[in-house]
């Protein structure tokens, strides 16, 4: 059986100023999550906004332990990357 976990995670970007700068910072946190943790991620909300961003996480699994901890490794990841920037974030397994 396979375990399905969805994270969606709104970030707070002070800094941009321009659609550009978001799509800047958007770009560097999906490759390096990316990369990490092999979970799929887009930017899935907020896109005409400057400094608000809604990306989304998908991760799969044979173990929903596996798929919970990965997500809350992707957090606490971005965390670490952007201090102060994640407003809020959702985590369902399916």
């Amino acid at each position: 059986m396979v375990s399905i976990g969805y994270l969606e995670v709104e970030l707070y970007i002070p800094h941009s100023h321009s659609l550009k700068e978001k799509r800047m910072v958007i770009k560097r946190i999906k490759e390096r999550v990316k990369n990490k943790f092999n979970v799929a991620i887009c930017e899935a909300e907020a896109h005409d906004k400057w400094q608000i961003a809604v990306i989304a996480i998908v991760s799969l699994s044979t173990s929903a332990g596996k798929v919970d901890e990965t997500l809350e490794k992707v957090v606490k990841f971005i965390e670490r990357l952007y201090p102060g920037m994640i407003k809020s974030y959702h985590k369902e397994l399916i």
